[in-house]
């Protein structure tokens, strides 16, 4: 017997009859147990109760992906007056650390070298056009003149623009840039310090991780027993280890499609308002999902016993024997169990000192 995640508050006990699956005493087997004194088994007769279920699901808290962005270092270099600390509140356009690059460098390099060969080609093409008009050159080189005079320029262009990419001027001379936040948020966690160099195109860890906690999310696992109970939009009830006694609202926003390989589980999703971030990512929640009330059968959990791969439960079979019934288990709630087949409101169960009723080994 595996116990679900649901616990049950009683709201009233009603003697109305619950008929089980009818085709559970199909599967009875009886055996008279030996006659035991009386004074330790306790006979009670079963009533079904109407109470209210509620799924529990352990989840924890996490920022909104959509909210959620890693800096990264814009080009290489090296990392200067890093100032962020986690836990810190950030502005978008934030200067939160400065870089000194080499690649800037390189790219004005790049850039000076192709305005001299602009220059260069300029030059030849007008001498080109001056000896093509005495006709001491002839068109053919002409053409070659003008075609090496636009590729020219074109690479000009082009290293122009790369260093506007960097963030620079191609008439700066400064190789430092300043790196920014992205968005307003909370720092949740620095990749480097200041003084390591970066590669903007290698490296898989940030300078840092930035969220917007105004609204978080809160993931539960939801097992394949249960989903069933699970639906989009329900109202659901979150309470956190942080702070006991306190609830708080939310509402199903997702529920996942794929089971996940190594917990059996789906992603159930409810998005909550977060003022004054007192909800911080990888808080352990417990979300409470209220299911309609029904009626159910509640035994002790010691007047349910195992039989092999049996439930069973014993009930009295006259003159001072007893026989066992199996039966079907649900959830646990608290000391008791819930009987889903093989009982019906109004049969009489042994409740307390069934364990004394079992058969002896070898015999």
């Amino acid at each position: 017997m595996t116990a679900r995640r649901f616990y049950f508050t009683p709201l009233a006990a009603s003697v109305a009859a619950l008929v089980f699956v009818g085709g559970c005493k199909k599967h009875t087997t009886e055996t008279a147990a030996p006659t035991q004194p009386t004074a330790n088994i306790q006979v009670g007769t079963v009533h079904s109760e109407t109470i209210d279920a509620t799924l529990r699901l352990p989840g924890r808290v996490e920022a909104d992906p959509d909210k959620l962005v890693h800096i990264y270092a814009p080009l290489s270099g090296r990392l200067l007056n890093m100032t962020l600390v986690p836990g810190q509140e950030v502005r978008k356009g934030q200067a939160v650390a400065t870089l000194q690059s080499s690649d800037v460098a390189q790219a004005r390099a790049d850039f000076e070298k192709a305005k001299i060969e602009t220059i260069r080609a300029d030059h030849a093409l007008d001498r080109g056009k001056l000896l093509a008009s005495h006709e001491v050159m002839s068109q053919a080189d002409l053409q070659e003149l003008q075609a090496t005079d636009s590729a020219a320029h074109s690479e000009l262009e082009r290293t122009r623009q790369h260093v506007h990419e960097l963030g620079f001027s191609e008439n700066s001379t400064s190789d430092i840039t300043t790196v920014t936040a992205p968005i307003t948020g909370t720092v949740l966690d620095i990749g480097t310090a200041t003084g390591e160099m970066q590669r903007s195109l290698e490296t898989t860890t940030g300078i840092a991780t930035v969220a917007n906690l105004d609204t978080v999310w809160v993931t539960g696992d939801v097992y394949e027993q249960d989903l069933h109970a699970v639906h989009p939009h329900a109202q659901v009830t979150v309470s956190f280890t942080a702070y006991p006694g306190e609830k708080f609202s939310g509402t199903v926003a997702n529920i996942g499609d794929s089971f996940d390989p190594s917990t059996h589980a789906v992603k159930v999703r409810v998005v909550m308002p977060n003022p004054g971030h007192r909800l911080k990512p990888q808080m352990f929640a417990t979300l409470l999902l209220s299911q309609p009330a029904q009626p159910r059968i509640l035994l002790p959990a010691g007047a349910v016993l195992h039989d092999g791969e049996s439930t069973i439960v014993y009930v009295p079979a006259g003159d001072g024997k007893y026989t066992t019934k199996k039966v079907t288990t649900g959830a646990q709630a608290g000391d008791r169990i819930e009987i889903t087949s093989g009982l019906n409101d109004g049969d009489r169960v042994v409740m307390q000192g069934a364990a004394f009723l079992r058969q002896p080994v070898g015999d």
